[in-house]
């Protein structure tokens, strides 16, 4: 063989989403509304006006000041990314050495161990409370203990649904030596954001997606908001063109729906509060349903000793929700979507 693989990467596996066509999708966290439906002409007209034969703006420019202007924060210390995952090898690239210790919580969302291992870095995993809860104190003595140079997680978290109080994120910034990174994927479904806290401390860095609230998942778009030395130090590193023209255009019109974008965020919001309560009523008469956890998010988590079996005859009347262990993770879709999934659900209980 005239190469061989870098013996870090041997025996990674490729990230594997359910990639099939089910009737009901309820396994990626995506919204359940497409915002081309109503915002289908404007998006063909933004498109229609693409230069096909010209490279992206670099500095994705107008798309940035877009997304600030949507969150009420200067575009100054915003960095424009290729969805938030292209974000977190950035920010790990940058920030970060070979063999420097990154603190991550688990469970949480793979990628951000995925990077680390990737960039030949240290990762410290600290398991959370039984409940899944997290005890910050412990969070912040684990980053001064173990000499971590960035501690990176979700909030609110990605499986578990649950979130950790802006106070305690505030508490952990202003208590440890090192970068903070915080994922705030779901957190327009919650109220607990620290956005408004990057002026205030020089080692915090929240990501923001587009792909949850908004309904921008075909788009691939994020952005790493920081202050203007983190945020200097990222731009100078990320790729060129790193966002496409596409995503840049059509993005920055939907920007402009933040009445549209609300009223979606809404649905989704009592759309999840009613799965929930769906759930919580079948645990009763259910001994397979261990828990159903309370949820800031578009979606609910579940412990169930079925899940696997649950999972499988999903799948058989094509349903897909996420399988992890001992758990199901369900998307909160249309009412139809989710008037699908819990009768197929009480249809599944009895037989197993």
């Amino acid at each position: 063989m005239a190469y061989e693989l870098n013996k870090k990467l041997k025996g990674i596996e490729p990230y594997s989403p359910i990639n099939e066509n089910y009737a009901v999708r309820l396994d990626a966290n995506e919204s359940c509304f497409n915002i081309g439906d109503k915002l289908g002409d404007v998006i063909a007209d933004a498109v229609r006006n693409i230069d096909f034969n010209r490279y992206p703006d670099s500095a994705a420019e107008l798309v940035t000041k877009g997304f600030a202007d949507f969150y009420g924060i200067s575009p100054e210390k915003c960095t424009a990314g290729n969805g938030s995952d292209e974000l977190i090898s950035v920010i790990l690239g940058a920030f970060l050495e070979k063999g420097d210790t990154v603190l991550t919580l688990s469970p949480d969302f793979s990628m951000y161990a995925f990077y680390g291992y990737v960039d030949e870095l240290k990762i410290k995993a600290l398991h959370k409370e039984d409940d899944l809860t997290v005890d910050i104190q412990k969070v912040i003595d684990c980053c001064n203990n173990n000499n971590v140079k960035a501690v990176i997680f979700s909030n609110p978290c990605n499986p578990t649904s649950l979130g950790v109080s802006r106070n305690d994120i505030i508490k952990l910034i202003k208590n440890v030596f090192c970068l903070v990174v915080i994922d705030e994927a779901y957190m327009d479904f919650w109220g607990e954001s620290v956005l408004d806290q990057v002026d205030k401390y020089d080692n915090l860095i929240v990501l923001k997606t587009c792909s949850k609230s908004m309904g921008m998942a075909a788009l691939r778009l994020g952005f790493a908001v920081a202050d203007e030395g983190i945020t200097n130090a990222l731009k100078a590193v990320k790729s060129p063109y790193n966002v496409n023209s596409v995503t840049q255009a059509v993005a920055c019109e939907i920007f402009r729906h933040k009445s549209l974008i609300n009223e979606y965020t809404a649905e989704i919001i009592e759309s999840r509060k009613q799965l929930r309560r769906s759930l919580l009523e079948l645990a009763e008469n259910c001994t397979y349903i261990e828990k159903v956890y309370d949820s800031v998010t578009n979606f609910v988590f579940v412990k169930t000793s079925k899940a696997k079996e649950i999972y499988d005859k999903l799948l058989e009347r094509s349903i897909a929700v996420r399988y992890m262990g001992s758990y199901l993770r369900i998307t909160a879709g249309t009412e139809s979507e989710n008037k699908l999934f819990l009768a197929a659900l009480r249809e599944i209980l009895p037989q197993l």
